[in-house]
């Protein structure tokens, strides 16, 4: 286990990560029998009854799936039927989470590598508490480090460690990563059956059109929740005069009282955010933007207070 020294904000430790199961009641992610999660009334599965089991019939009611209709009830009963179903148990979760030094930079409560991770020991103890189970794969700058899926604590810790491990082995002066998302997502590809459920975690600027390709594939057979991580500063500059930017032998000098110059970045962000959009739409993968600006868990529960047909997801 990494003993490492944390910094808040800066730096992720084992035991904050294992603290976060302590505040799952803050967000429900996952439906449980006494309690259906709204975010579940936000995904809209490709496949009907993919991750999902029977349940029972019950009469049909305005609103319901009309493909759902179980005809021989109805043509017996003479009145609509409709099937309902629940969500299968134990079924493969894979946390997709990056740790690379795109993501080890942050002008809000954290850097955005410390909310990859917090949003990856959530999701991985919401899935353990859900009683599915459990694996991962933490890619970043040249290493990556799986854990095959398992319904085990032991499994989850040994994710959470090796995220820590790679957490703290970020720092300013590493050399940029080429291309680490699409074979990461290439391996997902090969781990992962029918009816898994993948959580990317990722760096917003991480969406290639490689990258793209590979999600699609994903989503033709298995649920996707995606979770870009960015930063107020990805999207906007402020107008501070003239900002200098060095990476090694490189330095950029940038007029950030140009207006035309804050606008192309405006522009850019945008495209960014909205090509996110698109992708989760055609995919039908339930979209999770989070930033480093505000807290993790009142984002996720402004999600939870959205209505569940918000077109937006």
């Amino acid at each position: 286990m990494h003993t490492l020294p944390s910094q808040p904000g800066v730096r992720v430790s084992l035991a904050e990560l294992i603290d976060i199961r302590h505040r799952l009641r803050e967000v429900q992610l996952f439906s449980t029998p006494s309690r259906r999660s709204p975010l579940i009334g936000l995904h809209r599965s490709k496949l009907r009854g993919r991750g999902i089991d029977f349940d029972q019939v019950r009469v049909y009611q305005p609103g319901d799936d009309v493909r759902t209709i179980d005809w021989r009830v109805t043509a017996r009963t003479q009145e609509p039927h409709t099937k309902l179903f629940h969500e299968e148990r134990e079924r493969p979760v894979y946390l997709l989470v990056e740790q690379s030094r795109p993501l080890f930079f942050g002008s809000g409560v954290q850097l955005k590598s410390v909310l990859a991770a917090q949003a990856a020991a959530l999701f991985g103890w919401a899935a353990l508490t859900h009683n599915d189970r459990i694996g991962g794969l933490v890619f970043g700058d040249g290493e990556h480090h799986e854990v095959r899926p398992r319904r085990s604590k032991q499994s989850l810790l040994q994710l959470l460690n090796r995220l820590v491990g790679a957490n703290h082995a970020l720092h300013a002066d590493m050399q940029a990563p080429q291309g680490t998302f699409g074979p990461a997502l290439r391996r997902a590809r090969e781990v992962l059956r029918p009816g898994s459920l993948l959580v990317v975690i990722c760096d917003e600027r991480a969406l290639t059109d490689a990258a793209e390709q590979q999600l699609a594939l994903l989503g033709r057979h298995i649920d996707l929740i995606l979770l870009p991580i960015s930063d107020p500063l990805d999207h906007a500059l402020p107008a501070a005069g003239l900002l200098r930017f060095g990476e090694q032998q490189a330095v950029l000098e940038l007029d950030t009282y140009d207006s035309d110059l804050r606008r192309a970045y405006r522009e850019l962000g945008e495209a960014r955010r909205l090509r996110w959009q698109h992708a989760a739409q055609r995919m039908r993968a339930l979209l999770l933007p989070l930033s480093s600006q505000t807290d993790m868990f009142e984002q996720l529960r402004e999600y939870l207070e959205q209505p569940a047909a918000d077109s937006r997801r």
